[in-house]
């Protein structure tokens, strides 16, 4: 396989880009190898600046579940474009978005559209400390909800593969105001808001773990959650970034049945271009500038493209059987996963919602963040280089 020139610009970007990348994943660093510099990308294919083909399993790490530059999208995009690319101020497209959001998902009464999913979830975490006038949060161990200070601690996605538990630059003060439980385990769930009780302000979650590999809730996980976040006055937060319009058109609460107070989405309602949005119960939602005292902004929020490319991938999304066909697809890559492993002999552990999996090298189960992490890493690497050798 070639990789001249992937090469020659990972070199070039070295010189000018902190680790050569934009986003520290896409270094490849854990997997040992250089990362492939891209220059195009159809349906389910990246091609790269060499001119190799790849069969693209990730799809931008989920917002693209239409598949590269389907064309619907990128007409739409393009006739967007030609009126303006940014206005700073109301368009008639933000308004549709933020209606298909809340019929998809009507748990959010009200939506306020921002321009990534860290952006939400920080912007739903102030907005519950202002609810509750309380400080501490409870998150979950590998669970990413973002680069937000205070929620780098025992975070998943890429803190877990670089193998910085905490980043520096973290103030002590935020961080003390964070708690953290094992996904999954609702008795250390309840013995730290008993133990805290009038201290929590929000309880917040990936309804489905995502970022330290796939691990699906426990059958009373969720709802248990939500009977000790009433119980105790505490605002529940979905992070459905990642869920959100991909495990169902209303996301992992829909699947599951739980309603949260509040949710963040981003990736699939932006259609492959830069978006976020939290929402939630109106009484909570009506706290948020200038409606009320929450202060809350952004220049590109409600970007006239995104919220475009937004609009066009949700009408595809809603139609007939769109999602029977995700579930479906997702089965039989499980299924011939599963399968190659067992074949081969190697000890592995598949977790799978819908269209969501995680090949983990451990014999398992997989629960949590300490079991993911039993996980043979460098037999992932070699199984990564492999994969990636073969396009």
């Amino acid at each position: 396989m070639k990789t001249t020139a992937s090469r020659k610009l990972f070199e070039a970007a070295l010189r000018v880009m902190p680790g050569g990348v934009n986003s520290p994943v896409r270094a490849f660093k854990a997997v040992g190898t250089l990362p492939h510099f891209i220059a195009r990308a159809k349906g389910a294919k990246l091609y790269d600046a060499d001119g190799n083909a790849f069969v693209d399993y990730v799809l931008s790490w989920g917002p693209l579940a239409l598949g590269h530059a389907p064309a619907p999208v990128v007409r739409a995009i393009a006739r967007a474009a030609a009126r303006g690319t940014s206005y700073g101020a109301p368009t008639a497209l933000e308004v549709t978005l933020a209606e298909m959001i809340v019929e998809a998902v009507p748990s959010m009464e009200r939506v306020r559209l921002v321009s990534s999913g860290t952006e939400a979830v920080m912007s739903a975490i102030r907005l519950a400390r202002a609810y509750t006038g309380r400080d501490a949060i409870l998150k979950f161990e590998g669970c990413y909800h973002g680069h937000a200070d205070s929620l780098l601690v025992k975070a998943g996605s890429g803190v877990a593969t670089l193998g910085i538990p905490d980043s520096p630059g973290v103030p002590a003060d935020l961080a003390r105001h964070t708690f953290t439980a094992p996904y999954n385990d609702i008795g250390a769930v309840e013995r730290l808001l008993e133990g805290h009780r009038g201290n929590f302000a929000c309880v917040i979650v990936e309804p489905v773990a995502g970022n330290m590999g796939v691990v699906p809730p426990h059958p009373d996980f969720l709802n248990r959650l939500r009977d000790l976040t009433h119980h105790y006055r505490i605002v529940l937060i979905f992070d459905e970034v990642i869920t959100g319009f991909r495990v169902a058109y209303g996301g992992a609460q829909a699947r599951y049945g739980v309603t949260p107070d509040l949710t963040c989405l981003g990736k699939i309602i932006g259609g492959g271009l830069p978006v976020g949005a939290y929402g939630g119960r109106a009484d909570l939602m009506k706290l948020i500038a200038p409606d009320g005292p929450v202060y809350q902004a952004g220049t590109l929020s409600g970007n006239p493209l995104a919220v475009t490319a937004g609009i066009e991938t949700l009408k595809l999304l809603k139609k007939s059987g769109v999602y029977r066909q995700l579930e479906e697809r997702g089965r039989q890559l499980g299924d011939g996963l599963n399968r190659a492993a067992r074949e081969a002999g190697i000890a592995t552990t598949l977790n799978r919602v819908g269209s969501m999996m995680t090949l983990f090298f451990t014999p398992g189960p997989v629960t949590d963040y300490a079991s993911a992490k039993k996980s043979d890493t460098q037999a992932y690497a070699r199984f990564f280089r492999a994969m990636l050798s073969q396009g």
